[in-house]
Parts: structure tokens; sequence; C-alpha cells
């Protein structure tokens, strides 16, 4: 493709899977000679995070903004949502991509005002599971789904990063009667080399964000019972922030795992996966988790609960995966410990997963979104 384009990656929290996709993309975009520029919250995110944004400064001609942008909605959103369509507007984009659910409203509503003054950019939104984690049968729901349906006559292209994320917005939210593709998240290459438990190496690693949502109170109380089902103490490296982080110590201490469970702030995962012999994934919901991919890339054997997209990487009858509760997950626990080779041979083959889970791939069929995206 021959035309250049400016591409602007609007998202609320730059952290976890939805930041990594974001990096990928715009690594791949800007490679490619597009403009390309992210604007996302300034009141999340640590050193790690920082230190990421500073890789990715000197590629992006269009930069990096940060503006606070609030997780619900308030009446101070208002004043949040002013400001950050303001530096959208400055940025003039061909392509305005939005990210998650508050990432999705911005997108769609400020490209729409651009339009009214003439503009030529495309709609785009990517929910990463986003509100679709919602229960449709809640007021919540409800909520977020009638904004949903009405956010949809102001999309141009609505892309999915798992076959159970369409279905759920297909369910909850409705069929898109405009162009939609499912576009799996992608590994780049240098991803694709094992990375070894270090000599002094825990038995269990958990990585990612501190809220219920991904489980870690799950693990914490499946790692007590894995204990009195082999007779041996277990040890575990927990890595990753959040407000609830005092709650899951609080846990392991009432369980009386206090000197055997290490809490560690956020790393790059594939530091990560030399801490652990085997990675837990014990998610409550999931659309298509990055830290999956990555640590089985890595060599790594896991053991992950059976949400979202995490079925579509493993197979849905994978003995590795388990429902999200503490005791189907010491049982898969349990067992890798007793016979760590005989799990191994549960992970599926590394030439799969390249061929499926490729970051070129999920480039280019981007890239064929926003060209049909966007206005003639």
């Amino acid at each position: 493709m021959t035309e250049t384009l400016r591409i602007v990656h609007c998202f609320r929290s730059p952290v976890g899977g939805i930041f990594r996709h974001v990096r990928d993309l715009t690594e791949s975009q800007a490679a490619a000679g597009h403009l390309v520029g992210i604007v996302c919250d300034s009141t999340t995110g640590g050193d790690l995070e920082e230190q990421l944004f500073d890789e990715l400064r000197p590629s992006l001609a269009l930069g990096v903004t940060r503006t606070p942008m609030q997780r619900h909605i308030s009446f101070g959103d208002i004043a949040d949502a002013w400001r950050t369509y303001g530096i959208i507007k400055e940025l003039k984009p061909d392509i305005l991509h939005g990210h998650g659910a508050k990432g999705g409203v911005y997108s769609r509503v400020f490209g729409s005002l651009l339009r009214v003054f003439r503009f030529r950019v495309a709609r785009l939104y990517t929910a990463h599971g986003g509100s679709l984690h919602y229960d449709e049968r809640t007021a919540a729901g409800k909520l977020f789904f009638a904004l949903e349906r009405m956010m949809a006559r102001f999309t141009d292209y609505t892309l999915f990063v798992s076959d159970y994320e369409r279905n759920a917005y297909y369910r909850k939210v409705g069929k898109p009667d405009r162009p939609s593709a499912l576009v799996y998240n992608g590994l780049q290459e240098v991803e694709f080399v094992s990375v070894p438990a270090a000599p002094d190496a825990a038995d269990f690693l958990y990585i990612g964000m501190m809220r219920d949502l991904k489980g870690p109170d799950l693990f914490i109380d499946a790692l007590a019972q894995v204990e009195k089902r082999i007779g041996r103490p277990v040890t575990a490296a927990m890595v990753g922030g959040g407000d609830q982080l005092p709650r899951y110590r609080a846990q392991v201490q009432r369980l009386g795992l206090t000197p055997r469970v290490h809490f560690l702030d956020p790393m790059p995962a594939r530091l990560a996966f030399a801490l652990a012999e085997f990675v837990v994934v014990p998610s409550r919901a999931e659309a298509m988790p990055y830290v999956v991919l990555e640590a089985l890339a890595a060599g790594k054997s896991m053991i992950a609960t059976a949400v979202g997209g995490i079925p579509e990487i493993f197979g849905p009858d994978s003995p590795a995966l388990v429902r999200p509760d503490s005791g189907e997950l010491a049982e898969r626990m349990a067992e890798a410990l007793l016979a760590p080779e005989t799990f191994a041979g549960y992970m599926p083959p590394v030439d799969q997963l390249r061929s499926r889970f490729g970051a070129e791939t999920m480039a280019r069929d981007i890239e064929k979104a926003y060209v049909a995206a966007l206005p003639r």
C-alpha cells in the first residue's frame, strides 16, 4: 500500500494486553511508513510502562500523549473527554482506532465529530473484552450494551481478537451491520525462543494485573490446596500491580503462605517466565490474553482457565484447561508438579502457534481493515 496514513490509537489504561497489542501495532505500522500516535490515560501505569513508552517514542511521528481518562462514566468525564477530543483533533488522524470500552467510545464519538468538520477519518473499534465481560442480565450490563448498540452506528469497522469475543458481541450487542473481522493477537518472531527456569525458580508463576477478574485470589487458594494434595510446601512468584494487591498479600498471610509466596513489581513477561517452572493463568474472564501466547512461545508449561479465547489457543478439550475454580486449579497444579513431562505434552505445538498468532499477520490484516474503512 502506497498511501501514508495518520493513525491514532486511543485507549485508557496503558497496562496489560491492550497496551501490548497497541505497541505491536504501532511498531509494525511505523515500520511500514505510516505516521502513528498514541493517546491514553496519564493516571495509570508505572515505571515499566514509562520505560516501554520511552522505547516507542522515537518511532511515533504523532507522539505519545497522555491525559486523564476516568475508568467509569461520571461528570468529571466530560472535562476529560473534551480535553482528549482537542488532542485528537490536533493530530488530524485518517485512522482513529479505539481499544477497550473507553477508547472505543472516544474513537467513535470524536471520529464522528471530526467528520462534521470535514475530516476524512475512519472509526475503528477493538473491544479486547472490555464491556463484553458484563452480564447482560444486570443493570450495568444492560446500560453498557445499550451504549454499544448506539455506538455501532458510528463504527466503520469492528475488530475482534478472538472468536469468543466476536460471539459475545453478537449475543450481547448484535451482529454489526458494518464490516468486521476476526484478527488474532500476534507475537514477534523473537518471542518463539525458550525461557528456561532459573536455578532458584519457584514452582508456580502468576503474572498479570492484581484484580479479581484475573483470579489472583483463586491462585492463592489453589496454592494452599496443592500443598495438602502433595504433602510438601510449594513456592510461587506473583508479578503485577493494582489497587487490590494489599488484599492478596493479606490472603497469603492468612493462609500461612507468606514465606513461600513472593510478590514482585511488574516486569517484562520473558523476565518473569524465568522465575518459575509453571505458569498459571487463573482468570475469570479474558478476550485473547497475550500472557498465554507469550508463555507458550517461551516453552513454558501452564495451567489456564477455559475462559474467553484461551480454548482457541489450546483446543477446547485440552487437559491443561480448567474452570475458574481453586479446587480444579489445585488438581492440575499438583498434576504438573508430580508429572511435569506428561504435563508438558499438553501444550500446543510451537509451530502451530507461530502460524496462527504471528505479529506480521495481525498487522497486515488490520491494515486491510483500515483501507476498507477509509471514507472514499
